[in-house]
């Protein structure tokens, strides 16, 4: 063995995208609220339990979204930009690729008199994409926006690899030679190149915020009656806000020192979807008050209490089915009050807005209750309220445990 050979270094090993630190935190830092990206990650937690190939989903990492992917040789990460803007404007290829250099817009043109190329102070957001392309994983790309995308740019909208995006390779041979007009030289880390991205760049058109959530909720009927346990919409709306809560506090910590938040991993959702769909169906199938019972010793609350709470949902369900017990209409309004009041309840602890454990929880909910019932003049209905808080949770409509 020559000396060369002997003192030549070790090949470099790009380090895996589960280990390397994102290179910046501005993402999580930046966060406020359930938003139109926090809607987009629900949707690839959901896919977790559709696709066996989707293995975890980072959220605001080393990207908005990081999806990885199983594959043949290894896995694939494929770097997910999340577009919520909603200016009024389809995306063009100068929005994605950035004007052209003033030199290639004239070639013509003298520099010696002073025409000098016009030097980019911010990347594009192809080039923001293309950096990402730094880890062992083999990179991949996606666009999700609001806005549809102009003619130019449509080739990118047929996935890669499917029979449509074979159709339109002349399109994405135009595509490039505005790249190189735009971006000449464009790399990632790895040294791939713009044909590389364009090669494996997929761009969703995911149109607004309730169109995202209106998806999201017909995925969840559709895995639920494939499981043979039909959900109802409102059930359906609970457990989404469970998911956009998990979403939520991935993209709010931090990797130091949380990395393992940021990272949800598929066996995570399978289990949680495993669990909800378990109980959905004892409610409809078991005994009265079971599922109130599981629900209370979640929480941790003692026995004395859960039998309390069980004697009150039966005698509120024997009221609601007394005609002589109250009129309809007052039963309707009062079990309308006590639904919005546990939705707001739910959704501050959700939100973060109220960071109480289970048994601090319910008795939040117990407190409004008592509260409403004082608001009430000469009548007593607090029995009533929270014989209809306990129906509520007993129908999976209402956990007291904190998002996990």
């Amino acid at each position: 063995m020559s000396d060369a050979e002997s003192s030549a270094e070790p090949a470099f090993e790009w380090p895996s995208i589960a280990d390397a630190p994102p290179a910046e935190q501005g993402g999580p830092v930046a966060r406020q609220g359930f938003n139109y990206q926090d809607e987009i990650a629900v949707g690839f937690l959901i896919a977790m339990i559709e696709d066996n190939r989707l293995l975890r989903v980072h959220c605001e990492t080393h990207d908005d979204i990081v999806l990885i992917w199983t594959a043949p040789d290894s896995e694939e990460a494929e770097y997910v930009q999340v577009k919520g803007d909603a200016h009024n404007q389809l995306w063009s290829i100068t929005t994605l690729f950035g004007a052209k250099s003033k030199a290639n817009a004239d070639q013509n043109s003298d520099l010696s008199a002073g025409n000098e190329a016009t030097v980019k102070i911010n990347p594009s957001i192809f080039e923001k994409s293309l950096a990402r392309d730094g880890h062992k994983e083999r990179g991949r790309f996606r666009l999700v926006t609001l806005r549809p995308v102009s003619d130019a740019l449509e080739a990118l909208t047929y996935p890669c690899g499917s029979a449509g995006r074979a159709m339109v390779q002349g399109k994405i041979s135009a595509i490039k030679a505005e790249v190189d007009d735009r971006c000449p030289g464009a790399t990632s880390p790895k040294g791939n190149d713009a044909q590389y991205w364009l090669d494996n760049c997929y761009w969703e058109v995911a149109n607004d915020l309730t169109s995202a959530r209106h998806e999201n909720m017909l995925r969840l009927f559709k895995l639920s009656s494939i499981a043979e346990v039909i959900l109802l919409p409102e059930k359906i709306e609970v457990l989404l806000d469970e998911l956009r809560a998990l979403a939520k506090a991935a993209g709010d910590a931090k990797w130091i020192p949380d990395r393992t938040k940021k990272i949800v991993v598929q066996a995570q959702i399978r289990q949680w979807w495993a669990q909800r769909l378990s109980e959905a169906s004892a409610a409809i199938t078991g005994s009265a008050a079971e599922v109130l019972a599981i629900k209370m010793k979640e929480a941790s609350l003692p026995s004395e209490l859960v039998d309390l709470a069980i004697e009150l949902r039966r005698d509120y369900a024997a009221n609601v089915r007394t005609t002589r017990y109250m009129e309809p209409d007052r039963i309707q309004q009062l079990q309308e009050r006590v639904k919005s009041e546990a939705m707001s309840l739910r959704a501050k602890q959700v939100g973060g807005d109220l960071p109480l454990n289970g048994k601090q929880f319910h008795h939040q909910c117990i407190e409004r209750m008592d509260q409403i019932n004082a608001e009430i003049p000469n009548d007593d209905v607090s029995a009533f309220l929270k014989g209809c808080l306990y129906d509520i949770t007993d129908r999976c409509l209402l956990r007291f445990e904190p998002p996990a």
